[in-house]
């Protein structure tokens, strides 16, 4: 275990990290569990704002119990769309007009995907696109909906088999992508090590062999700047609730870019995507632009928090909140190596902070045990089997004191462990 002067050097660190922070005045803003000490697991789900009660009930009395059904038509219906533009213009590197708040990251994904591989096999001259290129590592949603649309489909799935410390490289993308891919689906930001894909270049490779590209940007957005249309990006999808706060289960989002917008086939046909919803005409005609991306009835209530936490980003700036993402991660790390590797711990997450995302993963073998301990105790990370322990550190709300309070305590537990001390 390491000595007293390697813990108060780390201490002394944090302590002047967290005073010369330029984002500390947002750490107040975010609502403090008592019991809490040390959370590190924004990366899966981001503390709420403390303004959002008072978001919900001014909203519960001034629109939707003064406004009443108005409300849909004075604000409501559009509220997708002046998120998504709101989001991609702070977070995704999105012109306006491309990006839709709705629907959770797995429908959203299940669209995408489906629309592309029509889209890729649109000219019957062209050659018959059969394949799918996904990797072993992504998430699992990623990976059953591959599996099911393939099926669906009868279309075979080609796996890139992804080393999970790495990712999906370059060089393994353009070995599995070629004339026979309809589209290629992956994470920008691996979800157990935080490994960031090279995804202009992956992007590029998949567009030479005339494949289209989903990305999953649930790791990636409001912690990791992302240039979707510099990238020439086909179709993006991920969620609100980590890194932008939106709370459990808060609608997704979805990226088409413009050029493909007149040619989409909505999957899921839905009448709010109808270009007259309120005809409710017999047949279904798309309406325009990323609107004929909504299927059914928007979830209003549930876009409210993020709409607050949107203002703070805004704020903020994406580049500074990147910046103080990887001076956490960095400082993260540094205590991994000075507390945490002397007891077995390794680092399971890239050490270049260039491509590295928001988490920091670590594994022992004694981890899955020792999280209900940690949680009981107030400090929260996240388990990921076999043996990986998440620490996910949103640079808006998490310091760099609470973060060395929180490795301490895994420290502490494992030196318990190790000790053979009851627990």
């Amino acid at each position: 275990m390491s000595g007293p002067a390697t813990v108060s050097g780390l201490a002394a660190r944090a302590e002047a990290l967290d005073a010369g922070d330029p984002l500390a005045r947002f750490r107040g803003l975010f609502v403090d569990s008592p019991e809490v000490t040390s959370y590190l697991d924004g990366n899966s789900l981001g503390r709420p704002l403390r303004r959002t009660a008072d978001d919900v009930r001014r909203f519960a009395e001034d629109e939707w119990g003064g406004r009443l059904i108005r409300g849909w038509d004075e604000r409501w219906l559009d509220l997708p769309l002046e998120l998504g533009d709101r989001l991609g213009a702070a977070c995704l590197g999105a012109a306006a007009g491309q990006t839709v708040v709705a629907d959770s990251t797995t429908v959203n994904l299940y669209k995408l995907i489906r629309a592309a591989i029509e889209l890729a096999n649109a000219d019957p001259a062209g050659p018959a696109r059969t394949e799918i290129v996904a990797d072993t590592d992504n998430f699992p949603t990623d990976r059953y909906l591959v599996d099911g649309i393939a099926a669906e489909r009868g279309m075979s799935v080609r796996w890139i088999d992804a080393d999970p410390l790495t990712g999906v490289t370059g060089a393994q993308a353009a070995e599995a992508i070629s004339e026979r891919t309809a589209v290629v689906v992956l994470s920008h930001v691996a979800y157990r090590s935080g490994y960031i894909a090279d995804a202009r270049a992956i992007t590029a490779l998949a567009h030479a062999a005339g494949a289209l590209v989903v990305w999953d940007l649930c790791h990636s957005a409001g912690a990791v700047p992302v240039e979707l249309d510099a990238w020439g990006a086909d179709f993006a999808a991920g969620c609100t609730y980590k890194y932008l706060n939106g709370g459990p289960g808060s609608p997704a989002f979805a990226y088409i870019a413009a050029r493909h917008l007149p040619a989409l086939r909505q999957p899921i046909q839905g009448w709010l995507g109808r270009r007259d919803a309120f005809e409710m005409g017999p047949g279904y005609e798309p309406a325009d632009g990323i609107r004929r991306f909504i299927s059914g009835t928007p979830p209003i209530f549930a876009m409210l928090p993020l709409t607050g936490m949107l203002s703070l980003v805004e704020e903020a700036g994406i580049a500074a909140i990147r910046e103080k993402s990887v001076a956490l991660t960095e400082f993260a790390i540094a205590a991994h190596r000075e507390l945490l590797a002397p007891l077995g711990v390794t680092l399971a997450s890239p050490e270049q902070a260039a491509v590295r995302g928001g988490h920091v993963t670590l594994e022992h073998p004694g981890f899955r045990e020792l999280t209900q301990r940690l949680w009981a105790r107030g400090v929260i990370p996240d388990f990921r089997a076999p043996q990986g322990l998440r620490l996910g550190l949103s640079p808006l709300s998490t310091g760099y004191g609470e973060t060395l309070r929180g490795i301490e305590a895994i420290r502490d537990e494992l030196a318990r462990s190790d000790a053979g001390l009851p627990v």
